[in-house]
This record gives structure tokens, C-alpha cells and sequence, in this order.
């Protein structure tokens, strides 16, 4: 919620000129109210959870959402058995646009970058809150996404995205679902959103399609379920990624000796980046994550390529990494030629193929401390932590943004045996249904 710009009545512009320490008195003292008075707005936002709960219309969708967390499991092996890839999330969006419609949300839609949204009016349009889980997995096309049941007691969910974010999605579903039972009113709206783009080289193209475009200036809070367990991140971790692509003339491995070897660039490259010193507070990462290139074991190749991801919650940590990585792949392209004589013959393109911005919102912020006393008031906690989610990009514009788990335990995050315990899993419903209602106020 934006700060209310406080304005001086009408007739006061026309009063005659005051005394100047009458007047700059006045102006401490309209400054200190308007202070007072956001710091009141803040403070509801952020303690209302406790009156909310009282409300039998809430007090019904909490209790629902218990009591059918057993639905909300069923949705989320039924989205996780439909392939979503980065980029070819329209199968898992057709469920999700018809689950909304079937739900009773209003407007829904597709936007151009493949967003399913949907409306839930409140009494006025604004505050307008965005809900949001997003579609697609890190798994490529092909990817067994048959979700298995395992453990005595049939509580363990096994498959690839079972966590993150079909956890997420079913959390989404299930709060539309119980509001809508238990008729629940806010004075605000919400906009709920299954977004494509979130994983990999996807390079937030779903919240940067809402932003910039779909919504633009329309979004006034945003949450985003992502991953599992009861916790808040506040702080975003911003990332670069890079293509880097080595080329050369090519030529026999034999016939052709003595040729400057792309490859033999993109590892000198990869020895170089792997010497870079970075600070372990704020925590500041590198990783060349994907390599290839090349036509035949007997060929000097005439290109390879690498994919580089660096990351930190610090731009300036951020910055410093990059220009790091920058000048070892120059250097390990200079080395490559002047070891075999021959200057100017290996070259390299850098392509930033992603680009998260780093950011945060405040600890002491109204959407922050809502999170937080929201899972106190039913009976849980919930911890703040760091992360690179959908939020990163409502943060980096300064709009109020937090990310929250799904609930229930999750392992092996991003790997074909990733898999979620269900066991109290209703925790983390309940915890986004009450957010959502609180962060639907005015």
C-alpha cells in the first residue's frame, strides 16, 4: 500500500503568510500526524488477523480448510501429472483456467505470456491483491511425471515438481475454493494468478508479463506461494545467467593440430571462474551449470558453449561477481590464442540469458508482519528467510511482496525424486487462506 500523500486544505493556501517559526512548527507537527496516521494504517494491516478469525464467515473457510486438505492433495498430484516445462505451460494452464471457471472467479483470462488469471471482487477494486503459484517445472519434455504414494501410511508424494510449485497451485486452488463456500467478503479485491515462467532460462517472464503489462500499475500487494513448509521470504535473491558461446574455424583433430580450440577457451574459462573469491555475507554464488558444443571426438570443434548463474541478495555482491566473470572469460579467450599462436582466431559471446533483480522487503513492513502473525494467530510459526521467487520482481519495484510455503515438507527439490510429506500439510493452506483474507483489507 502506498504512503497517502498528505495535502494542505484549500482555504489554508489563501490564509495570510505566517511567522516562519509559527509556520515550520505547523509543518513538524502536519508531518508527525500524517506519520502517526500511516504508522495506524500499517499497524492494522498487520494485527488483524486476530479479529479476522472471529469473523464466522473466515472462522468456516478456516475449519474447511482443514477438513478437506484431502482435496487439496488430490489437486496436487492432479496438476503435477500434467507436464509443464518451462515454456510449454498451456496443458497445466488449461487445468487451472477451467479449475477457476468451475470455482466461480470472475474475468478469467490468458493473458499474452500464458498467465491464467481470475477475479475475486471485493466490495472496491482497490487494495488489490495478487495471489500467485507458478505453472511450470525445471523437468524437460518426456519427464515420468506419474506421482507415486509411498510411506505407511500413503503420506509421502513422489514426482518431479510435487513441491515446487504443484504444492503451490493446489494452495491457490484450495483458498478460491473455501472463500467461495464460506462467502467470504473483503473490502479489497484479488486477483488470482497460476503464472508461467518462474524456473530456469523461464527468467520470470510470467511476473514480468503481469507487471508490465497485464496488470500494470493495478497491483497493490502480491504473494506468491511457492515451495513448501510455513515461512516468509522477505529478501530476494537476484540472479545473472549467461550463455557463453566459444567459436573457431574448426578443423581435424590430426590434419588440423595447432588450431585454437574453442572448447580449450571454454575450460580455461571454467578453471578461471571457478578461482572467483566472493563474500559469504550476503551470500554470493557461482555456478557453470550446463556445458556443450563440439561435432565429433576427431574434430577440433568449432564452437562450445556454457551456461554461468551467479547469485546474490546484494546487487552490489551481484555486480562485483559478474564483472569478475566477465574478465575470466576474456582472459581464458586471450590465453587460448597466444598458447597456439594464433591472436584473434577463438572469440566469445556472452548472452544474458536471465536477469533477477535482488531485493527485499522490510522486516517491519505491514505485508511482512502479516505473514508472520498470521501463522501465530492459528497456532504456528513461521520464519522469515531469503529466496528467488516470483516476489524478486514486484520487490525490486518497491511494491509490498512476500513469498510463503505451501505447507507440509518437502525434499529433493528439483530432482526426479523430489517428494512431499503431507503430514499436517493444512498448516500451510490455512496460513495463505488468513494471509490472503488479511492482506484484503484496506
Amino acid at each position: 500500500m502506498q504512503p497517502r500523500k498528505i495535502q494542505p486544505r484549500r482555504h489554508e493556501q489563501t490564509q495570510p503568510r505566517r511567522h516562519e517559526g509559527t509556520k515550520k512548527i505547523l509543518q513538524f507537527l502536519t508531518l508527525l500526524a500524517g506519520a502517526v496516521s500511516l504508522s495506524a494504517v500499517g499497524q492494522h494491516s498487520a494485527t488483524n488477523a486476530a479479529e479476522l478469525v472471529k469473523d464466522p464467515a473466515v472462522k468456516a473457510a478456516l475449519e474447511a480448510a482443514k477438513a478437506n486438505e484431502a482435496q487439496t492433495i488430490a489437486d496436487q498430484i492432479r496438476f503435477c501429472e500434467v507436464p509443464a516445462p518451462s515454456f510449454k505451460e498451456t496443458a497445466r494452464g488449461e487445468v487451472l483456467k477451467r479449475t477457476f471457471e468451475q470455482l466461480g472467479l470472475q474475468n478469467v483470462r490468458v493473458d499474452k505470456a500464458g498467465n491464467v488469471l481470475g477475479d475475486y471482487p471485493g466490495a472496491a477494486p482497490r487494495p488489490r491483491l495478487v495471489l500467485a503459484a507458478h505453472l511450470d517445472t525445471v523437468f524437460p519434455e518426456g519427464t515420468d511425471v506419474k506421482v507415486k504414494r509411498e510411506g505407511p501410511g500413503n503420506n509421502i508424494l513422489r514426482g518431479p515438481g510435487i513441491g515446487d510449485d504443484c504444492r503451490g497451485l493446489a494452495v491457490l486452488v484450495a483458498i478460491v475454493r473455501e472463500m467461495k463456500k464460506a462467502r467470504v467478503q473483503t473490502p479489497g479485491s484479488i486477483t488470482f494468478v497460476a503464472n508461467v515462467g518462474e524456473e530456469g532460462l523461464g527468467d520470470l517472464r510470467g511476473v514480468k508479463e503481469l507487471f508490465g503489462t497485464t496488470m500494470k500499475d493495478q497491483i497493490d500487494r502480491f504473494v506468491s506461494i511457492d515451495g513448501t513448509g510455513v515461512h516468509v521470504t522477505n529478501v530476494a535473491v537476484g540472479s545473472h545467467r549467461y550463455r557463453v558461446t566459444f567459436k573457431g574455424p574448426g578443423g581435424h583433430s590430426f590434419g588440423a593440430f595447432g588450431m585454437a580450440n574453442p572448447i580449450g577457451a571454454m575450460g580455461r574459462a571454467i578453471a578461471k571462474i571457478n578461482e572467483i573469491q566472493v563474500p559469504k555475507q550476503p551470500k554470493t554464488t557461482f555456478n557453470v551449470g550446463r556445458v556443450g558444443g563440439g561435432t565429433s571426438v576427431n574434430s577440433i570443434p568449432f564452437d562450445g558453449w556454457m551456461e554461468v548463474d551467479m547469485r546474490s541478495s546484494d546487487p552490489a555482491s551481484l555486480a562485483a561477481v559478474d564483472a569478475s566473470f566477465q574478465k575470466a572469460v576474456d582472459a581464458a579467450v586471450v590465453e587460448e590464442n597466444q598458447r597456439w599462436g594464433k591472436p584473434g582466431m577463438i572469440t566469445a559471446t556472452k548472452e544474458l540469458v536471465g536477469d533477477r533483480p535482488a531485493g527485499s522487503t522490510p522486516e517491519n513492513s505491514a505485508i511482512v508482519r502479516s505473514g508472520l502473525e498470521t501463522a501465530t494467530v492459528l497456532g504456528f510459526s513461521a520464519n522469515l528467510g531469503e529466496g528467488s521467487t516470483d516476489s524478486n520482481l514486484p520487490m525490486s519495484l518497491k511494491i509490498p511482496a512476500i513469498t510463503i510455503g505451501g505447507g507440509g515438507r518437502g525434499r529433493e527439490a528439483h530432482a526426479l525424486t523430489e517428494s512431499f510429506d503431507t503430514i499436517d500439510s493444512w498448516m500451510g493452506t490455512q496460513h495463505a487462506l488468513l494471509l490472503t483474507i488479511a492482506l484484503a483489507q484496506r
